[in-house]
């Protein structure tokens, strides 16, 4: 074999051993890309994320929250505030997610996982962009898989497993913070009602003094009601009352007076109806504690024009005005707290939608107030006429029965 010939036969030889190696070095990396971070470059950047939008289905993002001087907004339901919360559990779910493996790379089946083009409409995933103070990040996150989702990085065609799982919205109602209220009924001093149809009302607490007799129970003193004496003789009956005794300076040994004790009132009862008992009147205690909204809209964008209205007096003689209308299966109000300005400035030209039971827990009619009617008394059933049998006479010549014969008399001596 020549010099030559055999130079040639090991520079092939080993280019044979370069492509070999370049090779396994390529499988290599396919399998060490388990555990390595889908987005390494938000984990440094949380601090500074400035907006995060989330685009499915669409060639606009759906759901965008953004920072606007220290306050997270949602910019689809007019800058209204963010759910916070939400945001930040998003954010640490992408910067923690890890590959598990890697997937397809053929567009053809991408939309087998979700991770195809998320502005076709009907797309099965959705685009999540994080815009940072020195980062841009995009990820495709498709159907969920195990612990995990399938996902592909924005411009590229690999796409993986990753854990833990990515959950998120993208609907702008789910992004906004729910917290509208939150007081208990005991605060409550007074209500008035102004239905859209029908009579108004108003409900109040009163302060009933009470006293408790030597027998343990207690006991209303309704004010100028004479306290009665213990050991006097009970009247007579048919005696003419006697004179009512001066009110006592202080409680006797065997009556001794205790806090004063509240209850509701109602104003407004119609003729020749009665009002309910007091428990009955007063506001549930559930009615305007954590009373969260649904979702949020401009109040030009709902029809208020034939609202009801709840006026709310508080124990700190602040004043909130609730004003309620219902479109369709969905309830709406408004909210006025002019002594809160943090409320008050939260609710200015808004509309909050809220559960329908809520709504009627607030919104009581007065008919709820009252005694219910009595039902009205059943008319006495027609008596039954004889049927036109009974009626006919017997045949002649029958013989009677042995019931109708005359007894026989006893022969005359």
């Amino acid at each position: 074999m020549s010099r030559q010939r055999f130079i040639a036969l090991l520079v092939a030889a080993l280019a044979v051993i370069v492509v070999a190696l370049y090779v396994s070095t390529q499988r290599n990396a396919v399998r060490e890309v388990h555990g390595l971070p889908l987005l390494p470059a938000l984990a440094g950047e949380l601090d500074s994320v400035t907006s995060l939008s989330v685009q499915k289905g669409s060639t606009t993002p759906s759901v965008t929250v953004h920072k606007q001087g220290e306050q997270w907004t949602v910019a689809e339901r007019a800058n209204y505030p963010a759910d916070v919360a939400k945001l930040r559990n998003l954010l640490l779910a992408l910067s923690e997610a890890k590959i598990r493996e890697e997937k397809t790379s053929d567009p053809a089946n991408y939309a087998i996982i979700g991770v195809e083009d998320p502005t076709k409409p009907g797309a099965t995933g959705a685009q999540i962009e994080v815009l940072a103070k020195n980062a841009k990040v995009d990820v495709i996150v498709g159907k969920p898989v195990d612990q995990g989702n399938f996902v592909r990085r924005a411009g590229e065609k690999s796409s993986y497993i990753v854990e833990p799982g990515i959950s998120f919205e993208a609907e702008p109602r789910y992004w906004i913070d729910t917290r509208l209220l939150n007081f208990s009924s005991d605060k409550i001093q007074s209500i008035q009602f102004k239905p859209d149809t029908g009579p108004a009302y108003t409900v109040h607490r009163v302060s009933e003094p009470v006293r408790k007799t030597d027998d343990g129970k207690k006991t209303p003193n309704p004010p100028g009601a004479p306290a009665a004496t213990p050991g006097a003789p009970a009247a007579a009956p048919g005696a003419a009352p006697a004179p009512a005794a001066a009110p006592a300076a202080a409680a006797t040994p065997a009556e001794s007076a205790e806090p004063a004790v509240s209850k509701f009132v109602l104003e407004g009862v119609p003729s020749g109806r009665q009002a309910a008992d007091s428990n009955s009147l007063a506001p549930s205690p559930t009615a305007f504690s954590n009373l969260n909204d649904e979702d949020v809209s401009a109040v030009a964008e709902i029809d208020f024009s034939k609202p009801s209205t709840v006026i709310l007096t508080l124990s700190d003689a602040s004043v909130i005005t609730l004003t309620g209308v219902a479109v369709g299966e969905k309830r709406w109000i408004q909210v006025a707290a002019p002594q809160d300005a943090t409320l008050g400035g939260k609710a200015s030209g808004r509309a909050f939608e809220i559960a329908s039971y809520r709504y009627d827990q607030i919104f009581r009619p007065l008919e709820q107030l009252l005694v219910p009617k009595p039902a009205p008394a059943e008319k006495p059933a027609a008596p039954v006429k004889p049927t036109p049998s009974a009626a006919k006479p017997a045949p002649s010549g029958t013989p009677p029965p042995p019931s109708a014969k005359k007894p026989a008399t006893a022969p005359k001596p």
